[in-house]
């Protein structure tokens, strides 16, 4: 993402240049001074120029969705410049005044001729106010795209991943809110269903209805969009989508109109919180809810995987939500078939330093290995979980760890991605792989040379030294 910025000040120019950097790939400072420009080339990308001509935009190629910020020292030709960035197609305007009170024009003259531009002053800088509002204008910019991309479709499908848990059931809610439909006109559904007791609670006490889908039926909707999901998950039945919301990590084999994918967030609900934030729209009771609960359920109430902005959607949502509903859907967390696999996986498995790991044997669904990997992870002394079973003659992987150690989803993906579906966040991760294709790689192995070869796998990738810094945020 780039913006660009009309200033002709030194110090405003340094000072953007360090606010706009964690923001923006590349922000490119228009100026009119050659000397200027020259003493600037070793703090930012800087283009000379007519910021008064509409050609000297064109020849940036500026985007509808590029942000101009645009300096207001208090001098004349402030809305000449203005004129100039409206008719070569720019929408995100921003006017930073640094000129005093008195001097520059005042905002309302501004906004009167341009009703679209924003007004900020330059002791803003100092706060996160500039960086949130460019956010904002730039997350609202591709709601409001995609809205107008999917208004005029009769039959919308919201595709969640298999086994739907609460952010999924949640995000197809919230994506059905923000582009304004009924569940008749935009679907919610799932290719197979809900199995976990508290996600089947959850849909019943908020009337989240999944509908069965095939992959035959795909192509009786208009538009599709994939949320808390993305296209490869699907094989080969999903290579083309309208629209894409995740907080996975993102994978290549598919392509998309929109999309919108940010692996830093704990919860896809995160983002559309923020997307429906950014149009205003008013976020119902039973959406709120489904959605809070969702955050909470999956950053284990902000105990994993958490971003700042995980807290700030929590916070947006929770008087908008119903709390009692909340507690209702919490209290099914333990079940008597649950325990059944937490007994299971104390019989067969082991600490060892501070690693704990276990292989199940035929399990009847995965929910059970993935709770029975959160549940060792409560263990004192314990730092990492590893638990594996068979469901349906295909090994299940679940891998925990407390979030500050070793990437889990670098260790899934060197381990098996090679043979099977792997990856995940640096807390947490996954890999799904045919029993075949695991003996070709392992060979057949019995219950306890399964625990110890996958404690051993563990205990090697965690001896050999973290990769750099670079390599690991790739991998988160």
């Amino acid at each position: 993402m780039r913006a660009v910025a009309v200033c002709q000040d030194e110090l405003v120019i340094r000072t953007l240049a360090a606010v706009l950097a964690g923001s923006f790939d590349d922000v490119e400072f228009l100026v009119e001074s050659r000397p200027l420009a020259r003493r600037l080339g070793d703090v930012a990308h800087v283009t000379l120029g007519d910021p008064r001509r509409v050609d000297t935009y064109l020849k940036a190629d500026l985007s509808p969705l590029t942000p101009v910020i645009v300096e207001d020292n208090g001098r004349r030709g402030l809305k000449r410049i203005l004129t100039a960035v409206s008719d070569a197609g720019a929408t995100l305007i921003y006017v930073l005044r640094v000129a005093a009170r008195r001097a520059a024009k005042a905002p309302s003259d501004v906004t009167e001729r341009f009703p679209d531009v924003t007004v900020l002053e330059l002791a803003e800088l100092v706060g996160p106010a500039l960086d949130t509002e460019l956010s904002r204008s730039l997350t609202r910019a591709k709601v409001q795209q995609y809205q107008r991309y999917f208004a005029d479709a009769d039959r919308i499908l919201i595709l969640l991943h298999n086994d739907p848990d609460p952010d999924a059931l949640a995000s197809g809610l919230a994506l059905r809110s923000l582009l304004r439909r009924t569940k008749t006109t935009a679907i919610i559904g799932a290719m197979q269903g809900m199995t976990r007791p508290e996600n089947i609670r959850m849909a019943d006490l908020l009337d989240i209805q999944v509908e069965p889908v095939s992959a035959e039926s795909l192509a009786s909707f208009e538009r599709i969009a994939t949320v808390d999901v993305q296209p490869h998950y699907f094989a080969n039945v999903l290579d083309r989508v309208d629209l894409v919301v995740d907080h996975h990590p993102e994978q290549a084999g598919y392509s998309a109109v929109f999309k919108d994918i940010r692996p830093d967030y704990g919860s896809t609900c995160t983002i559309l919180t923020e997307h429906l934030r950014a149009v205003d729209q008013n976020i119902s009771e039973r959406t709120a809810t489904a959605m809070l609960y969702a955050i909470k359920s999956d950053t284990l109430f902000f105990a994993r995987h958490t971003n700042r902005v995980d807290l700030d959607a929590f916070t947006y949502l929770y008087p908008l939500s119903d709390p009692a509903l909340i507690r209702k859907m919490e209290g099914f967390e333990i079940t008597m078939e649950r325990l059944e696999y937490v007994v299971r996986a104390s019989t067969a498995g082991r600490v060892e330093e501070q690693v704990f790991c276990a292989f199940l044997g035929e399990v009847a669904r995965e929910d059970f290995i993935t709770y029975a990997a959160d549940f060792f992870l409560q263990l004192e002394d314990v730092k990492w979980t590893l638990l594996a079973g068979v469901v349906n003659d295909t090994l299940i992987v679940s891998v925990r760890n407390l979030g500050y150690s070793r990437n889990a989803g670098e260790f899934v993906k060197r381990s098996f991605a090679d043979v099977g579906s792997a990856g995940g966040h640096r807390a947490m991760a996954k890999a799904v792989v045919p029993m075949d294709r695991f003996r070709e790689k392992f060979g057949d192995r019995d219950a306890a040379a399964m625990t110890a070869l996958f404690r051993e796998m563990v205990a090697q990738f965690l001896r050999e030294p973290a990769t750099d810094k670079k390599k690991e945020a790739v991998a988160k």
